[in-house]
């Protein structure tokens, strides 16, 4: 068990943290009289420190579940207000803290300061675009499921105090989720939801009581006299709002959800713009994605030759083959990594023998710092289950010492061979691999416990999707180019497999919301050109409608990587050292990339 830090020691940190970044004063030769510049500069981080300190109390008592998430557990027994009245109070707070930043010399401050003020201004101008214009809380049913589900998860699923005193506060979140679901009827405007959110929501509903079942009725017992009755109060008066909610679902919302899915041009580009906070436009990620298709595919194909010249049915490979001869060759080549796959029954085996295998490898190859920090492989929880193999599931920032998991999706149960060979052709043993790769080692795993390290609180609650992503994808990369599975070349081809999803990730995202994609325009570039299973790419078709802005994270996030490594490569030239590298790239924080390489070259932060 951990014990909780106390608000004081809380603030502390947060504050202790900023002041980290913040450089001393250069000698002077008279130190009574240091020099103007040096000393707007330590004025300005000064400042900074502090506003950095008020956004973070500020903005974790505003956002109670992700204060939770990240760590922060003054707050464990709130709920987000998402009404009218806590929907202007973000605003407010954030522009007023927004105005303080302006008045801040950016110019002045430390280059950590400069960077982590750029990351909080993304955060700041993304927050009341997304109240003011985006306006998720008046047609996204999905907002709401995900408060009241966080609520609940953040709580239990970690060790990070006694259980009697997560019971109590799992107590005083369950008496105000029927509120939550007040505001949700209240919000919500039937003619601008989209169907699809609204049906899938409405299928969600009640993984809400799977979580109190998994989680809290059997732990009830630790719990005794007045909190235990308060308790199973809550749990009676919260599957009753969950059933009203049920009803009000299925006859309302469901039946009149009339919206749009698809957000358009104006929007996208502006959500995507404090998504990925990179430089790479839309019009640019659709043009370098396009063309990785077409290089990757390429390279596929000649893979798809050597390990299939000496078979007897191989289809015709000539040299410049038309799309069906190329198809042909490459759906061929994966046949033979497809036949290789675990039994439905050894999936999680095969998942923990994948991680041991690319810790060895890791380390005999000497590619990066493997951190200490402990991983524990865990049975991903029920109500997860089904959409894919495994995931990485790390600690909050504030939560030091906490386990990360490595959670593996056994195969269900009630499905048949069928389906459980359909999923294992995609979720094969090379596959394994990679996903052990992306989610673990060299991948997630390592660089969460590395992002720990950097002393900026502000940047480990606000670290970077793409960066994250990103680096995910491009170990895989970086795995195969150091000869994993002793160059296996069908591992090379599984390993561009992958990569081709995370390209069309890209393309289906601007696809479907900007240019009005059809299902069949989608799952062609997913079946035929990524060579995507079709049940895979049946529930990435839900995924595309159900959000936005997110998909493209993976692919921006890795060609940044690779654009950065190749201009340090180019710096460096004979002294550069890959091991040195990766540790450096990910001695920052997780910051967005593009922040990382002007770093490391000492270029303008901008």
């Amino acid at each position: 068990m951990r014990k909780t830090l106390p608000a004081v020691a809380l603030l502390a940190l947060a504050l202790s943290a900023c002041q980290a970044q913040t450089p001393s004063a250069p000698a002077a030769a008279d130190a009574t009289q240091p020099d103007a510049a040096s000393g707007r500069a330590v004025e300005a981080d000064t400042a900074f420190a502090a506003l950095s300190k008020q956004w973070l109390d500020g903005w974790l008592q505003l956002n109670p579940v992700s204060a939770t998430q990240v760590g922060d557990h003054r707050f464990d027994d709130q709920l987000d207000d998402l009404g009218a009245a806590g929907r202007q109070k973000g605003v407010d707070f954030s522009k007023q803290i927004l105005a303080r930043l302006d008045a801040i010399d950016a110019s002045s401050l430390s280059r950590e300061n400069q960077v982590d003020a750029l990351i909080l201004r993304n955060q700041l101008q993304g927050d009341i675009w997304s109240t003011e214009t985006f306006q998720a809380w008046a047609w996204d049913p999905q907002v709401y499921n995900g408060v009241a589900g966080g609520a609940i998860y953040n709580l239990m699923a970690r060790e990070f105090a006694p259980m009697p005193q997560r019971l109590k506060s799992a107590t005083a979140r369950m008496q105000k989720i029927p509120a939550l679901f007040a505001q949700m009827r209240e919000n919500l405007d039937p003619a601008r939801v989209p169907k699809v959110h609204a049906e899938t929501v409405a299928r969600q509903n009640a993984g809400l009581l799977q979580l109190v079942d998994q989680f809290i009725t059997p732990n009830a017992a630790q719990l005794a006299g007045v909190d235990r009755k308060q308790l199973d109060d809550a749990v009676a008066g919260l599957r009753k709002a969950v059933a009203e909610q049920q009803a009000w679902l299925d006859g309302t919302l469901v039946p009149n959800a009339k919206g749009d899915f698809r957000i358009g041009a104006d929007l996208y580009d502006q959500k995507l713009k404090f998504s990925l906070n990179s430089a790479l436009s839309r019009v640019e990620i659709r043009q370098r994605a396009e063309a990785e298709v077409k290089r990757v595919r390429d390279e596929m194909y000649g893979i798809a030759r050597t390990v299939l010249k000496d078979k007897a049915d191989a289809p015709q490979m000539p040299d410049a083959p038309s799309d069906d001869q190329r198809q042909a060759a490459i759906e061929a080549a994966l046949e033979l990594a497809y036949a290789d796959r675990p039994a439905r029954n050894d999936v999680v085996e095969a998942a923990k023998q994948a991680l041991a295998d690319a810790t060895a490898f890791v380390k005999q190859k000497d590619l990066v710092t493997v951190p200490d920090d402990p991983v524990k492989i865990i049975l991903m929880p029920e109500f997860q289950r089904g959409v894919a193999v495994a995931y990485c599931d790390s600690p909050g920032p504030l939560d030091k010492g906490l386990e990360t998991y490595f959670a593996i999706s056994p195969i269900p149960d009630d499905w048949s061979d069928e389906q459980a060979t359909s999923f294992l052709r995609e979720y094969n043993s090379r596959m394994i691999d990679l996903l052990a790769i992306h989610e673990a080692m060299p991948g997630h795993y390592l660089e969460g416990a590395h992002s720990a390290r950097f002393p900026s609180t502000l940047r480990a609650v606000l670290r970077s999707g793409p960066f994250a992503e990103g680096w995910a994808v491009y170990t895989e990369k970086m795995m195969a180019d150091a000869g994993y599975l002793d160059g296996d070349p069908l591992f090379r081809l599984v390993q561009l497999k992958f990569y081709l999803r995370t390209i069309a990730n890209a393309i289906l995202d601007q696809g479907v919301h900007v240019d009005g994609w059809s299902r069949e325009q989608a799952m062609q570039l997913m079946t035929h050109d990524a060579f995507q299973q079709e049940r895979e790419a049946a529930g990435k078709w839900v995924r595309a409608q159900l959000g936005s802005a997110q998909l493209p994270t993976y692919f921006v996030g890795v060609q940044e990587h690779f654009d950065t490594r190749k201009a340090v490569e180019a710096r460096l030239g004979d002294k550069f050292n890959l091991k040195a590298y990766h540790d450096q790239v990910l001695s920052y924080g997780a910051p967005p990339v593009r922040f990382v390489r002007q770093l490391m070259l000492d270029q303008p932060i901008e």
